[in-house]
């Protein structure tokens, strides 16, 4: 069996936190060779999918986690399961990488997650297929619709829609003196869309992180506390990691969306859970499993690839 992932340079990553690496692990010891592509060594050639990528062996050590094998020139068509697991930005080279990919899914290969989810479902904007679970929330790129939200709300959060890593994310509340400073940057004066969503107070119970694999959750979740010093629920901006028992509300939310998503072609997820509340949905390159493999005995990888053996 043959495996292709798309990633960012493998030397840049975390093993000790990095999801790909995760995965890749996994897959090696369900017996896959694997084959590192870099988007930006994707093309198509005559109606082929191609690319020119390197074997490639991982190891679950912290100083030494991978070696390089040849390099060579592959047509995606020939591999059983392609990853694509390259980091945010979202931008027009990460689509026109998902074009290459598509070629690849229509000539048999296995793509996680189908191009065509990883386009049309954006990780932010797709909790709003599912207002039962979410908290309030606003789209929009009009500062006012943003101070109507805020007045209504009295403490909001806004996000960018094309971030990742807890990046760029405000906390404001009614009356602070920045707001219409952080309104204008954030929106560009009024060009750029975002999000706003009504302040959760149990965001200082952590930040949930829960996997679904093909529309199942695994039972097992990574709540992210934050630091005193910080809001964000992201263990890049220093927040720590606490593996728990999903509660019977993550499952419920889980169960209200896994059906959808695994109509769409998202056949693994990370959502993010605060409280009783869905806060967003991450496609492209979802983690958190290192950590819980880690701290309990349940191995989301491994759980993925034996259902991807019955898919």
């Amino acid at each position: 069996m043959k495996l292709a992932v798309v990633m960012d340079p493998i030397e840049r990553i975390k093993p000790e936190k990095d999801g790909t690496l995760d995965l890749l692990l996994s897959a090696q010891s369900f017996g896959y060779e694997l084959t590192r592509f870099h988007s930006e060594e994707l093309r198509i050639s005559d109606g082929k999918p191609l690319g020119i990528g390197r074997s490639i062996s991982v190891f679950d050590d912290i100083n030494s986690w991978f070696n390089y094998g040849s390099e060579n020139e592959f047509c995606l068509n020939d591999f059983d399961v392609i990853l694509m697991r390259k980091d945010p930005p979202f931008d027009m080279e990460y689509i026109y990488s998902t074009y290459v990919l598509d070629l690849a899914k229509m000539n048999g290969a296995k793509v996680i997650n189908e191009p065509s989810a990883i386009r049309n479902l954006n990780e932010k904007v797709s909790i709003t297929l599912f207002p039962n679970v979410t908290p309030p929330t606003l789209v929009s790129s009009s500062q006012q619709d943003l101070r109507s939200f805020l007045n209504e709300h009295k403490k909001i959060v806004v996000k960018p829609l094309d971030g990742m890593g807890g990046r760029s994310i405000f906390i404001v509340e009614k009356g602070e003196k920045n707001t219409n400073t952080i309104f204008e940057e954030m929106t560009k004066n009024d060009s750029k869309t975002i999000m706003a969503q009504k302040y959760i107070p149990e965001i200082k119970n952590g930040d949930k992180r829960i996997h679904l694999v093909f529309g199942k959750h695994v039972d097992m979740a990574l709540a992210r506390v934050p630091s005193e010093e910080d809001h964000r629920g992201n263990l890049v901006m220093g927040a720590v990691g606490e593996v728990r028992k999903l509660t019977q509300r993550d499952k419920e939310i889980c169960n209200q969306i896994g059906a959808t998503l695994l109509k769409a072609g998202v056949y693994f997820a990370g959502i993010d859970v605060i409280g009783d509340y869905l806060s967003e949905i991450n496609i492209t390159s979802p983690t958190g499993m290192r950590e819980i493999s880690k701290n309990s005995e349940v191995n989301v990888s491994d759980v993925f690839f034996k259902a991807l053996q019955k898919n």
